[in-house]
């Protein structure tokens, strides 16, 4: 006989999208959507990037800085904060926020017939990407982060204007319809990309540039390549990445004794549309660290504008 186990109370978000722009995800493997996140909250997210790289959560990878610190002279060496959501309120909030939650419960698994809109979060990313500071080579995010059936997906927030001059996205449309997580190379240009690998194998003169005002919001699937370039501009390039999937699906991040591939499940996850039916196993306390990615700036030296 089949026993139902307990899963978690419903979140119910609204849901904005057409049925065109659902399609139009689920065919092209990103969606903007502008203006989403208001002008005051967009603010509040650039204090809070300076307030983490200033130490406002001292933690394991980040310690206080003297008073009166600079923030811009601190933001200058950051590209990457990393889980700042395991830290700040600020940052947990809009990991939650009601309005990207309710698009990601209408794209996140749109692919999967019976889904029903259930999503997590596991992850969160607070790019600065000051002036000067390299982009990133082609990659897939479920490389890095697996799901069980493809439904890895970012939800991109511009916290300045993206621009080509500042480093915007770049993507590849439609690249992630075959399932295809391509090889990786060292790409031997350190001056456009930081040290991470790029990813190889396919055609990319489709590529287009993703272009989006502050408060914008791109959605991109796990498996869409895309890339971003260095910031040549003298303004930051900030955005707030978190990742989510469909709640239905395990997380087998880390592969831990005992587990398998199959069954392994990581749960340091937020519930954040839907259900969570895992939400019988428990939850793994988030560690209170984060991780700093630096790079040095390879230009000669801009005066960034102040933040």
């Amino acid at each position: 006989m089949f026993t139902q186990l307990k899963s978690s109370l419903p979140i119910n978000v609204p849901q904005p999208l057409t049925a065109a722009q659902i399609k139009s995800f689920v065919d092209d493997g990103f969606l903007v959507i502008p203006d989403l996140v208001g002008s005051r909250q967009v603010e509040k997210l650039k204090t809070e990037a300076a307030d983490i790289a200033c130490g406002k959560y001292p933690c394991e990878g980040l310690q206080s800085l003297p008073p009166h610190s600079d923030p811009t002279e601190v933001l200058h060496k950051v590209l990457c904060i990393h889980q700042p959501h395991f830290l700040s309120p600020v940052i947990e909030a809009h990991v939650r926020d009601a309005q990207i939650c309710g698009i990601l419960s209408q794209i996140t698994a749109a692919h999967l017939a019976h889904w029903d809109g259930s999503v997590k979060c596991m992850q969160s990313m607070l790019f600065v990407k000051p002036p000067g500071f390299q982009g990133q080579a082609w990659h897939q995010d479920e490389i890095y982060i697996p799901t069980r059936d493809r439904s890895l997906i970012g939800a991109w927030t511009a916290i300045d204007d993206a621009t080509v001059a500042n480093g915007c996205l770049w993507v590849l449309p439609g690249s992630h319809r075959s399932g295809m997580l391509y090889p990786q190379r060292p790409h031997g240009n350190p001056d456009e990309f930081d040290s991470s690998p790029e990813s190889y194998g396919f055609d990319d003169a489709a590529e287009i540039p993703v272009e989006v005002k502050a408060g914008g919001v791109v959605f991109f699937n796990g498996y869409l390549l895309h890339r971003s370039k260095k910031n040549r501009s003298n303004i930051y390039r900030r955005a707030l990445v978190n990742h989510y999937m469909n709640a239905w699906s395990l997380l087998p991040w880390q592969v831990r004794q005992g587990e398998t591939p199959a069954n392994a499940d990581r749960r340091e996850v937020q519930p954040v549309a839907g259900i969570d039916p895992y939400a019988w196993k428990g939850y793994e306390k988030p560690p209170k660290a984060v991780y700093l990615r630096l790079c040095k700036a390879n230009t000669e030296p801009v005066t960034p504008v102040k933040v």
